[in-house]
């Protein structure tokens, strides 16, 4: 154990206390205007994030994982369709897939990007595949143009996770702008989070904008006339406000994450057994990502917790390896790798150097430097 103070994986006292005036302002606001859902602080935050992007549409939901939901069913994913996808990442992926009668495909993923692999995709399309879902992880953007190139040969719909990598460039394109559909979250600790669940859906496509709108509200294009089984995934008017506050300093965070992720880059560059992940146009480093190769990645975590710095595991159990999918199939070796050697050390836009200092210290007297 040590004395020294706790570092840990996420800290947003900074962001809180240089904004909290206008946090408290924002939440007078929505009190003292009595719209809690769906108020005009959700469509100002859909219009602020139509002209960042840009996109003709954004959409706002209760979570990244109904952005995923209602994407895929608005981008006219049916039940019994096949989607490709990849299994590194979080379980609300392939669960959004499932969760309306798809069927998750896995297919591998690039070792130094850990983003499914295009290569991988063409030998898994199958008469019944519909679309393809990749993940922008930790904040990398996937290799979009392969896949669109793939996705436009073959007729696909691709609908892009990006709950990592809001701000995230693609060749000079944001992500979620590539594809039919972007899928974002506001979960607290995401690049841009709010203070609860929320999420996002951005889109060019008229008719997809038209059946998510219609699919977030029961069904229903207008009150009490439903029209189809949808769901009650309505934005707050609480976590837009929010949202809209934090909107504006964004690329600046991103800006800083990216500061953070070039020192530990050079931090970390003569420790042996340790690989840090490549400092590349477009990535926002949602996490940052390492692979320990000389020692067991578990007790790595334990010996640095003991040593006062957090640190987390995205992610342990590949989703193509949870029992809910055994017997799907699926030959993911590289993916199967990954799981066991990740390791997301803490990363925020003010995390100064000396923390860093201290954290690559820790991580080298642990792998016996």
């Amino acid at each position: 154990m040590t004395d020294q103070p706790f570092i840990p994986i996420l800290d947003l006292s900074a962001q809180i206390s240089s904004l909290r005036n206008e946090f408290i302002s924002a939440f007078e606001g929505v009190l003292d205007s009595g719209r809690f859902i769906m108020g005009p602080d959700v469509r100002g935050l859909e219009e602020e994030l139509e002209g960042y992007f840009p996109a003709r549409h954004a959409i706002g939901v209760n979570s990244g994982t109904d952005a995923l939901v209602i994407g895929l069913r608005a981008a006219g994913v049916q039940p019994g369709d096949e989607v490709i996808t990849t299994p590194f990442s979080f379980f609300a992926t392939a669960e959004s897939i499932s969760a309306i009668g798809a069927v998750p495909v896995f297919v591998d993923i690039e070792a130094e990007t850990f983003n499914i692999d295009p290569t991988a995709i063409e030998a898994a399309i199958s008469a019944k595949t519909k679309a393809i879902l990749p993940v922008h992880l930790y904040g990398r953007p996937a290799n979009m143009t392969a896949i669109m190139a793939i996705a436009a040969e073959h007729g696909l719909r691709v609908i892009e996770d990006c709950a990592q990598s809001f701000g995230a460039d693609n060749a000079s394109q944001k992500a979620g702008t590539i594809g039919d559909v972007g899928a974002f979250s506001f979960f607290p600790s995401k690049n841009l989070g709010g203070f609860g669940d929320g999420g996002l859906m951005i889109t060019n496509d008229d008719a997809v904008a038209a059946e998510a709108r219609r699919l977030r509200v029961h069904g229903a294009q207008k009150k009490y006339h439903n029209e189809v089984i949808g769901y009650n995934s309505r934005l707050d008017s609480v976590q837009a406000a929010m949202l809209r506050i934090k909107l504006k300093h964004i690329d600046t965070w991103n800006k800083g994450r990216r500061a953070v992720a070039e020192r530990y880059g050079q931090l970390l560059a003569d420790i042996d057994g340790v690989t840090a992940p490549e400092l590349v146009d477009g990535h926002v480093f949602h996490q940052y990502t390492v692979r320990i190769l000389s020692k067991d990645r578990d007790q790595v975590q334990a010996a640095l917790a003991d040593a006062g710095i957090g640190t987390m595991i995205y992610y342990p159990i590949p989703q193509d390896r949870l029992p809910v999918y055994a017997g799907l199939g699926g030959n993911c070796p590289v993916s199967d790798q990954a799981a066991k050697e990740v390791l997301s050390l803490p990363i925020w836009p003010e995390l100064d150097s000396a923390k860093q200092e201290r954290i690559a210290e820790a991580l080298a007297s642990v792998l016996g430097h």
